[in-house]
C-alpha cells in the first residue's frame, strides 16, 4: 500500500511538473521589452501603415523574414525564401463615369465591378434582378435594370450580400452587366465611393468568372429612373465609365516551417498566422495621416513571432508552419491566395490559429472569434487561464468577425480556424476608437497585458500541439462537412 501511494504521488508530481515546464518555456522566451521592440517597429511612423504594395510593406515582409531566420525556423519547403510571391492586380479610380435614360442624366455611380465602358442600346428592368424575375424575360446582350438587393432588405450590407447572386444570374442569361437603382444620403454616398469608386488591389484574374460583366450602382436621389421604367419594359441607355487603368503588382505572404518531434504526429501541421499590412496613409487627423496599425495587426503578427521563437527552442510535437498574410485589409487576399497555392498539402493542416485585432476594451480577457467551434477549446481556455486572462468566444455576432479576417479562408476548406483577439467584451466606442484610425500607434498599448495576452497564444499553440488528440469542428458547425471532406472522415 505504501508503495502504490509513493507512486501515486510521484506521477501527480511528474504531472505538475511537466505542466509547470510548459508554462517555464513559455515565459522564458517572451518578454515585454522584446514585445514592444517589435510593435514599435512595425507599428512606427517610417512604415508608413505597412500598406500591401508599398515599399514599407516590403520592409516589413523582410523585417518578419529575417525574424523567422534568426529563430532557427526554415524557409518554405524547397525554395530558399521566405516569401510566397501573391500577384495583384491594381485599378484605378474611374476620371469620368454617367448614365443616361431618355432625357435623365445621373453621374452619381459607384463601380462595383470596374471596367471602361462606352455603352449605347438596350437595358431591361427586371424588378430587383433575383432568379424569378428572369422568367420570360430576354436579357442576352443586353443591360439589366434594377433596385439594389431584395425585398425587405434595409441595409447597404444586405444589399451588397445580393450582388455576387445577381452577377450570376447576368452572366448565366448573358447579360452585358447589371445596373442597380439605389437612393442613398450624402454620407452614405460618400461611403460609397470610398469603398467601390477609390483605387483598389485584387487578386489577379486568371481569365474566368464575371470579369467581363459591368456592376454598378446609380443613386437615383429624385427617382426619375424609377419613375421612367416598368417591369420587363426595355429602354434606351447609355452608359460611360472612363478613365480605368490597371496594372499588376507583386506583394508577399511570409511563411517559416518547423518539423515536429513525434514520429507520427509531425505528419500533421498547425498553421499560425496573421496579417502583417495596415490600410497605410489616409485622412488626417489632428496633422497625422498615418495609420500606424499596433492593434491591428502589429499585435496579431508579434503574437505569431512569439510562438515562433518558442517553438524553435522548445519543439512540439506536430509540425508547425508560420504565415503572415499581405492584403488582409484590401479583402483577405493574401490568405486566399494562400489556400490555392498552398506550400504544403492542405489535408496535412489540421488548425489554423490565426490571431488578429481591431482593439481591446477588458484586459482580463482574451477574446477568441470561434472558441466554441472547435475540440480545442479546453486547451485554449486552460492556456489562457494558466496565464491569469479568461477566454470568451465572440461577444459581437453581429459583427461577423469570424468571416472578416484570414481564418474564414482556411475554414471554408474545412480547416478548424478560430482567431485569437485581444480581450473585448463589445464593438464599442474603446474598439472605434482604435479600428483603422490615426490613434493606433504602439505607445498607446497596454504592454503588460499584452504580455499575458501573447503568453497564452504561445501556450495554447504548446497545448493544441502537443495534444494526442487531432482537434477538430465542433459537429454542425458550417464548416464541419468541409472538414470532412477534406481530412476523408
Amino acid at each position: 500500500m505504501k508503495s502504490k501511494l509513493i507512486l501515486l504521488a510521484l506521477s501527480i508530481f511528474t504531472f505538475t511538473l511537466s505542466a509547470q515546464t510548459e508554462i517555464e518555456k513559455v515565459t522564458s522566451t517572451t518578454s515585454k521589452s522584446e514585445i514592444e521592440g517589435h510593435i514599435y517597429f512595425l507599428a512606427s511612423d517610417e512604415l508608413k501603415g505597412r500598406q500591401t504594395g508599398t515599399a514599407e510593406n516590403k520592409i516589413a515582409a523582410l523585417y518578419l523574414a529575417n525574424m523567422l531566420r534568426s529563430y532557427g525556423v526554415k524557409p518554405i519547403p524547397g525554395k530558399d525564401s521566405y516569401y510566397q510571391n501573391v500577384i495583384l492586380e491594381n485599378t484605378s479610380a474611374a476620371s469620368s463615369t454617367e448614365f443616361k435614360l431618355d432625357d435623365i442624366s445621373i453621374t452619381e455611380i459607384f463601380t462595383l465591378k470596374k471596367g471602361n465602358t462606352d455603352y449605347k442600346g438596350k437595358a431591361i428592368f427586371l424588378n430587383y434582378g433575383l432568379e424569378d424575375d428572369y422568367k420570360n424575360a430576354d436579357v442576352k446582350g443586353k443591360y439589366i435594370i434594377c433596385y439594389i438587393g431584395a425585398p425587405g432588405n434595409t441595409s447597404l450590407q444586405s444589399h451588397f450580400m445580393k450582388t455576387k447572386e445577381k452577377m450570376e444570374l447576368a452572366k448565366k442569361n448573358g447579360a452585358l452587366g447589371v445596373i442597380e437603382i439605389c437612393n442613398v444620403d450624402e454620407q452614405s454616398a460618400n461611403q460609397l465611393k470610398h469603398y467601390f469608386n477609390d483605387p483598389t488591389v485584387a487578386l489577379a484574374k486568371n481569365g474566368t468568372d464575371t470579369e467581363d460583366l459591368v456592376y454598378l450602382w446609380i443613386n437615383d436621389k429624385k427617382e426619375l429612373v424609377s419613375q421612367n421604367i416598368k417591369n420587363k419594359e426595355e429602354k434606351d441607355i447609355s452608359l460611360k465609365i472612363q478613365g480605368i487603368e490597371k496594372s499588376k503588382m507583386i506583394s508577399q505572404n511570409v511563411i517559416g516551417v518547423l518539423e515536429g518531434t513525434d514520429p507520427k504526429l509531425k505528419e500533421e501541421y498547425i498553421i499560425y498566422s496573421a496579417h502583417y499590412d495596415h490600410v497605410g496613409i489616409g485622412k488626417a487627423v489632428n496633422n497625422d495621416s498615418i495609420y500606424n496599425g499596433a492593434r491591428d495587426n502589429a499585435v496579431g503578427t508579434v503574437t505569431v513571432l512569439s510562438a515562433a521563437k518558442n517553438i524553435a527552442k522548445y519543439p512540439t510535437k506536430r509540425s508547425s508552419l508560420f504565415i503572415l498574410f499581405t492584403g488582409e485589409e484590401k479583402g483577405l487576399l493574401g490568405s486566399k491566395w494562400y489556400v490555392e497555392h498552398p506550400v504544403l498539402p492542405l489535408d496535412k493542416m489540421i488548425y489554423c490559429f490565426n490571431s488578429d485585432n481591431g482593439g481591446y476594451n477588458d484586459i482580463t480577457k482574451a477574446t477568441i472569434i470561434g472558441l466554441n467551434r472547435t475540440s480545442a477549446q479546453q486547451d485554449i481556455v486552460k492556456a489562457v487561464k494558466d496565464f491569469g486572462l479568461e477566454a470568451i468566444d465572440d461577444p459581437a455576432a453581429e459583427q461577423g468577425l469570424f468571416d472578416r479576417s484570414d481564418n474564414v479562408n482556411f475554414a471554408a476548406k474545412g480547416i478548424p480556424a478560430p482567431t485569437f483577439s485581444m480581450g473585448f467584451t463589445a464593438f464599442d466606442e474603446e474598439i472605434t476608437k482604435y479600428y483603422h484610425q490615426v490613434t493606433d500607434n504602439p505607445d498607446s498599448v497596454d504592454y503588460d497585458y499584452l504580455l499575458k495576452f501573447f503568453r497564452s497564444y504561445v501556450l495554447a499553440c504548446r497545448y493544441i500541439s502537443n495534444n494526442p488528440k487531432t482537434p477538430f469542428w465542433v459537429e454542425g458547425d458550417k464548416y464541419y462537412e468541409a472538414g470532412k471532406q477534406l481530412y476523408q472522415k
